[in-house]
């Protein structure tokens, strides 16, 4: 079912599933046995190296002690793009793999989701797979999906995003796949992993949970069995993610933002996202730039444009994001809202407009280093008139845009991208 169908009057609404989950402290161990019980026997593991850990290393090995065969792809890239995907399905198919395991972020595990759904159908470009569930075949290889990271909640969803690299390369097109064939088949979420993760990925992947809850919030899809789980994860966001970014081993701050990111990818699975993920979407498509990053930097502008048609959806976000709103009407209240999401922004220390972003602002930034000839020349973000305008055109082609709680039009956008690369948040706090 489209997400235009689900608009429509008197919609029937559709709830998407989930996979089978261990979550907590310790929970990475259990790998081993789960994969023999599942089956496996030659795995294919799909990760980014996790450069400066061992947590690919531990694990891996750990398989290998239960039994287990193990064959190594660790070239996925952030936002992974196409031939990742292409490149770890020529592997699997010529080592005659029989079942995946991804780790690490949301690279990792959309690229992984991505190749089973290509192996399914005979090693098929997963570019032929955009859209709303375009695979034929329902039944591919198992996975396990490992978090190391508290934000993607690809673990548990039927999305996967990928960057497809074929395309003109002076319009880089960046796509999400929504599928009930690639959700995973067994979810691990262990905070210990998380440890290793920088501050600054910390923080901005906190803030692609602020995205992941708030959006299906308020989105027109209105799904309620979704709201309870959105509002749940903005207060464990707003309760832990301070703690996580800089105080990063301790348990507590850690094991709050895993249940979050796993919650609020629950609430967006069936409630729908919107533009604050459309925008990521786009930029990360001309600059290859972090999507927690640009999640981060959309949200307070996409906020404000949408809490004119959600002021008391917003209201009660202040309310579980800590704020007394006793005596505050819901206008009020959903202004302060949006003040106390740039305050967790800048309390973590996250770049305020995409023309902040530099080559060496963040740890996981690609600025200038991206797959093609064409990112040789995005080194630098420009924030320019033609920049705006292409930006804003890839928003409204991009399949979350529809659940979006207002109405998206050319005209109403560009000025939040505009605002986006060149605003100043402090036009936005009243």
């Amino acid at each position: 079912m489209q997400v235009d169908e689900l608009l429509k009057p008197f919609p029937i609404k559709e709830f998407h599933p989930f996979p089978r989950a261990l979550l907590g402290p310790g929970a990475h161990e259990m790998i081993g046995p789960e994969a023999l019980k599942l089956g496996f026997k030659k795995t294919l593991v799909m990760t980014s190296g996790l450069r400066g850990s061992d947590i690919v290393h531990k694990i891996t090995e750990s398989m290998k002690y239960h039994g287990l065969d193990v064959v190594l792809y660790d070239k996925v890239e952030s936002n992974p793009k196409d031939y990742n995907v292409m490149d770890a399905v020529q592997l699997y198919q010529e080592n005659s793999c029989d079942s995946f395991v991804s780790i690490g972020g949301g690279s990792s595990h959309d690229a992984c989701k991505g190749a089973r759904i290509s192996v399914a159908h005979d090693g098929r470009n997963v570019n032929d797979f955009e859209g709303f569930n375009k695979s034929e075949n329902p039944r591919n290889p198992p996975h396990i999906a490992v978090s190391t990271t508290a934000g993607t909640g690809s673990e548990t969803s039927w999305a996967y995003v990928i960057t497809d690299t074929t395309t003109d390369p002076d319009n880089p097109h960046k796509y999400v796949a929504f599928d009930d064939a690639s959700v995973a088949t067994l979810a691990v979420d262990d905070p210990v992993l998380y440890y290793d993760c920088p501050v600054d990925y910390t923080a901005q992947c906190g803030f692609d949970v602020l995205a992941h809850a708030s959006e299906p919030y308020v989105s027109r899809l209105n799904f309620e069995p979704s709201l309870g789980n959105a509002l749940r994860a903005i207060k464990l966001t707003a309760e832990n993610l301070r703690q996580a970014t800089w105080n990063p081993q301790e348990l507590s701050g850690r094991e709050g933002m895993m249940y979050a990111q796993y919650i609020a990818a629950q609430a967006f699975n069936s409630g729908g996202l919107g533009i604050i993920h459309s925008i990521s979407h786009a930029v990360s498509a001309f600059y290859d730039t972090h999507h927690g990053l640009n999640n981060a930097i959309a949200l307070p502008r996409v906020w404000a444009f949408n809490m004119p048609v959600a002021y008391r959806r917003f209201a009660d976000i202040a309310e579980v994001m800590g704020v007394d709103t006793h005596g505050l009407t819901d206008v009020q209240a959903a202004d302060a809202a949006l003040n106390a999401a740039i305050r967790l922004l800048r309390d973590v220390g996250i770049p305020e407009r995409f023309t902040d972003v530099t080559q060496s602002s963040y740890s996981k930034n690609r600025l200038g280093t991206g797959p093609t000839k064409y990112y040789e020349n995005a080194a630098v973000i420009k924030g320019d008139d033609e920049d705006v305008d292409r930006i804003t055109r890839h928003v409204l082609g991009d399949a979350c845009t529809p659940g979006n709680a207002k109405e998206c039009t050319f005209e109403t956008v560009r000025p939040v991208v505009d605002h986006c690369l060149n605003g100043d948040l402090d036009d936005l706090i009243s």
